[in-house]
């Protein structure tokens, strides 16, 4: 299938693009990026610029680029930026999603669109009790509301348009790769930080900067996900939502001792009010039978291999070297 990504130069595209490929796709994608940084992004066969916010530029990409299945993962998708700016990251979020799905109309596309959205549509939930798909949309930042309009639009051109379209609602997922907007990169980061000093030279103590570390969350591993949005694509139900989650609650406290306990030097912790959301949720998990039953998918790998991952992929960023006698 020759399909399109939007948003194929960020975290999730640019796993989504190699399992793509693997599974014998010809990947093309839009973003705003310039097109020097889609070169050497593996399987990516062709790339256009393109701002999901201006209608007309996302016709041009399906005239261009003509694919036969699309997956849409153009978004804002920092929570905490999306508080500085509603207006934008609806445009983006929500009109984004629009702007693909009218495109589709407007070019008769009959492909199947996977519509990537968000957990955070659902807002807040009982405590221990995970949101399945029926579960009520009450999202209580602006990220979840521009998330749950993107839901809604998607659900709607599958059903008066004849769209097939499905919903992936995303729960919170990391992996190599990823920036530090979200909680586990960021603190990954700061503990390839601290042994990269340590390694130069510099004496403690180290500390990790923390925000609210209460919180549950449903956290996979992004190679798992992409994975999931490809057999959603494939085999998903047309106008159907799935949960793309572990169906396991994590306190973001024991988040933080894991990589505190991976670290090679020892490390403190310290409360910056600037990590501090103004609205938190305090347990975000999914149920994820539904795409178990329709698709076959389950995640593969444990948290403790994601952050293994993560933090090595941290210390090769920063240059840091391995400890005599560790393999690579």
């Amino acid at each position: 299938m020759r399909l399109l990504v939007t948003g194929v130069l960020g975290f999730a595209g640019r796993h989504l693009c190699e399992a793509a490929a693997l599974r014998g796709h010809e990947v093309v994608g839009a973003g705003v990026e310039e097109a020097s940084r889609a070169q050497g992004v593996e399987g990516l066969q062709a790339y256009r610029v393109c701002d999901v916010r201006h209608l007309g530029e996302v016709e041009a990409v399906y005239d261009e680029l003509k694919p036969e299945g699309v997956i849409h993962l153009a978004a804002q998708s920092s929570g905490a930026a999306a508080f500085h700016d509603p207006p934008a990251t609806f445009q983006i979020n929500a009109g984004g999603t629009l702007h693909v799905l009218e495109a589709a109309r407007r070019k008769e596309f009959t492909g199947p669109i996977l519509a990537v959205t968000s957990s955070e549509a659902y807002g807040r939930i009982p405590l221990g009790r995970p949101a399945d798909e029926s579960s009520p949309l009450r999202p209580v930042s602006p990220y979840g509301v521009s998330k749950a309009a993107a839901d809604a639009a998607a659900q709607m051109y599958a059903i008066a348009y004849g769209l097939k379209v499905v919903r992936a609602r995303s729960f919170a997922h990391t992996g190599p790769g990823q920036t530090t907007e979200f909680v586990a990169s960021a603190w990954a980061q700061q503990v390839a930080q601290a042994e990269a000093k340590a390694e130069a030279g510099e004496r403690g103590p180290f500390v990790i900067k923390i925000g609210n570390v209460d919180p549950v969350r449903d956290l996979g591993d992004v190679r798992d996900v992409v994975v999931a949005y490809l057999d959603l694509l494939e085999r998903g139900r047309t106008g159907e939502a799935y949960n793309v989650c572990t169906g396991q609650g994590l306190k973001l406290r024991d988040l933080l001792e894991a990589l505190r306990n991976m670290s090679r030097v020892p490390l403190g912790i310290e409360s910056d009010p600037s990590r501090m959301r103004s609205v938190d949720i305090p347990y975000l998990v999914g149920d994820r039978k539904k795409i178990g039953v329709d698709v076959g998918w389950t995640p593969k790998r444990t948290l403790a291999q994601t952050l293994e991952s993560l933090l090595e992929d941290w210390r090769a960023r920063l240059g840091a070297s391995r400890p005599a006698g560790e393999r690579a």
